[in-house]
């Protein structure tokens, strides 16, 4: 009988500890794919591939842009990169992730802004189709020229 009491006294342990820490473990987020590629055209400023990293926290989401299509004129202190990426949403409307949290960038090397800021819902299925990116007051607009590869950003 005193076997008996110590195991179901153990089980009840062990039952207890692992929702309590279920309870405390952070609810998992996903975004699938993390990294994805696009082709941007800068009109007279460039062209090229850029590299999208992304992250999502519940309904917030980051977005950062790494592109060789737009680079560094003079050496450019953090933050000095404004920009604005444009993302289909799900097929049918747009949504749009800004920031201006650029690293220090030296001169001659390649533009990476974020992360970018924006707002999703689970299910969304987002893909970029333009990029604005505003350096010493001059804005330059980017249109995607390819899909995006793998695919879509798509948010638990």
């Amino acid at each position: 009988m005193r076997h008996g009491r110590f195991a179901a006294g153990t089980t009840l342990g062990v039952g207890i500890a692992v929702a309590g820490t279920l309870a405390l473990a952070p609810s998992a987020y996903a975004v699938e794919p993390q990294t994805a590629t696009i082709s941007f055209d800068c009109g007279t400023w460039g062209s090229g591939e850029a590299t999208l990293d992304a992250t999502q926290n519940g309904t917030a989401a980051t977005i950062t842009v790494t592109t060789g299509a737009i680079t560094s004129p003079i050496d450019l202190a953090a933050g000095s990169v404004s920009s604005k990426l444009t993302l289909s949403k799900n097929g049918t409307g747009s949504t749009a992730f800004t920031g201006n949290a650029s690293p220090a960038l030296p001169a001659g090397s390649p533009v990476s802004s974020g992360p970018l800021n924006g707002t999703v819902a689970s299910g969304d299925s987002l893909e970029a189709t333009s990029l604005q990116v505003t350096v010493l007051g001059i804005t330059v607009t980017c249109n995607a020229t390819s899909q995006q590869a793998p695919g879509p950003f798509v948010f638990d």
